[in-house]
């Protein structure tokens, strides 16, 4: 058999196959497949799920009205989109995972700070995920709730060690199950309750307005370290704008619906939905049999958003151990540990703190956006306006290559873009000292961004990368 028919064999059966085999390493164009609608559907079923109404809901919980709490979600969307799209364009260019990427800015080893901050993050998001949909399991096969989360994690941990296939998969039926629950919940509250005192308690607010737009803006560029992950497999050539506008449509469309959801339910149940949400929106239901689907959307749209947690932290941790065994395959054994490893972390923590995660989860994430603030900038202005899409790819691999064992211009960078950021965070985990310039408000992250991306476009001429004219793959 000669080596083309074979590879062509390769290809056929990797396409077929239900298992994912490739991990952080090249995805050869031979194997490419999918469409950009394929990244709608995950991100728009994705973001249909509780913890985004949850999320939403603290606008209003915190002291937001309605209709100017719904527009600041809508403005950190956007925002926070455009960002988190730029980044799933780099997928199919590259043909990499998001965070191996960072080698190119940091180094070889040098990646490990971003990396053990983003797997530090899905932990979390992990978490949050097992602590809802562990509840509403738990109600729905009549268990205690740490029985339902050590459930729901094991069902988790089975999908991540599937693989990219099955989560594009899971992300189409969470869409029309998500679809299908969101306009049942939509229609119950404008038909049992009277929204106009709702609508007419405007009291707008810089402070209230802000915290909107953060909370959204946030929720959206934490997905900037693995969104491209998930559209890594698509076509070299697909079209940027066509992929671009795919995840900003999908993923600004389902958390806009979920968040603005959860600020309309917020107001209408006031002090009774703090502590009980899950419960809360599931007594929407009209029956006892309705409760029940819904609790089965539920755990549905969380399976789907851990699941990209889980294998996004499967991907971080191998990246971080294949820097330094300087090989970017790895074993079907090491893959589930990995994988057990990091959904185990995440099932812990919410069993132990689970009656007060969500509310010092939410303070946890904005405080978190600081570190990855940078790192996007750095990532995205490198790609576009630096290396313009080139990438050495043997030497992601390579501590004595091209990339180097740490870069310190870019680490250097990195921690600059932190630092400004301090004195304008607003966040019971930190108090900037000049947050009063801005009202007591938290802009940071728009400084953190902006200045990070500014200070890496004029580091460059301090970078020893070298210049490179072509990208480099290897051999197809």
């Amino acid at each position: 058999m000669s080596a083309e028919s074979s590879a062509a064999e390769h290809s056929g059966a990797e396409k077929q196959r239900l298992s994912e085999t490739r991990s952080i390493d090249y995805i050869p164009l031979s194997e490419r497949h999918g469409h950009p609608f394929s990244q709608f559907t995950l991100w728009f079923g994705g973001n249909l799920q509780i913890t985004a109404i949850v999320t939403g809901a603290l606008a209003v919980v915190l002291g937001g009205d309605v209709v100017w709490s719904i527009i600041g979600l809508m403005v950190g969307q956007v925002v926070g989109a455009a960002i988190m799209s730029l980044h799933a364009v780099q997928g199919p260019r590259l043909g990499l995972p998001q965070m191996i990427t960072s080698r190119m800015q940091f180094g070889v080893f040098g990646a490990v700070i971003p990396l053990v901050l983003v797997c530090i993050m899905y932990i979390g998001f992990s978490a949050s995920g097992t602590v809802l949909a562990g509840q509403a399991l738990a109600k729905l096969i009549g268990t205690s709730n740490a029985t339902g989360m050590i459930l729901f994690s094991a069902i988790i941990i089975v999908i991540a060690v599937l693989g990219y296939r099955v989560i594009h998969q899971l992300g189409k039926v969470a869409s029309v199950i998500g679809v299908l629950a969101f306009v049942y919940l939509f229609i119950t509250l404008l038909s049992t309750h009277d929204l106009a005192a709702v609508w007419q308690n405007r009291h707008f607010t810089v402070a209230s307005f802000l915290l909107a737009v953060s909370l959204s803006s946030s929720w959206q560029i934490a997905f900037c370290p693995y969104v491209s992950d998930y559209s890594r497999y698509l076509p070299a050539d697909v079209s940027a704008k066509k992929l671009f506008s795919a995840v900003f449509f999908g993923t600004v469309l389902g958390t806009q619906a979920s968040m603005t959801l959860g600020v309309i339910v917020a107001a209408i149940a006031g002090k009774a939905f703090s502590g009980n949400e899950v419960g809360y929106i599931v007594g929407l239901g009209s029956s006892a049999t309705m409760a029940m689907v819904i609790y089965f959307a539920i755990c549905f749209g969380k399976i789907t958003f851990t699941t990209l947690n889980a294998y996004g932290s499967f991907m971080s941790l191998t990246t971080i151990v294949s820097g330094f065994r300087q090989k970017s395959a790895i074993s079907r054994g090491g893959r589930i540990l990995f994988v057990v490893i990091m959904v185990s972390l995440a099932c812990v923590i919410a069993l132990i703190s689970e009656p007060a995660f969500l509310k010092s989860f939410t303070h946890f994430l904005l405080f978190l956006l600081a570190f990855f603030v940078p790192w996007s900038a750095i990532s995205l202005t490198d790609f576009y306006l630096i290396a313009k899409g080139k990438v050495d790819v043997p030497a992601l691999s390579q501590p004595n290559g091209r990339y180097g064992r740490w870069n310190w211009p870019g680490i250097i960078t990195y921690f600059l873009g932190v630092l400004v950021q301090l004195p304008f965070i607003e966040n019971p985990l930190h108090h900037g000292s000049l947050t009063w310039i801005f009202a007591g408000n938290d802009v940071s992250w728009i400084i953190g961004w902006f200045v990070t991306a500014l200070l890496w476009f004029n580091a460059r001429h301090f970078d020893r990368r070298g210049k490179l004219t072509r990208s480099l793959y290897p051999h197809e």
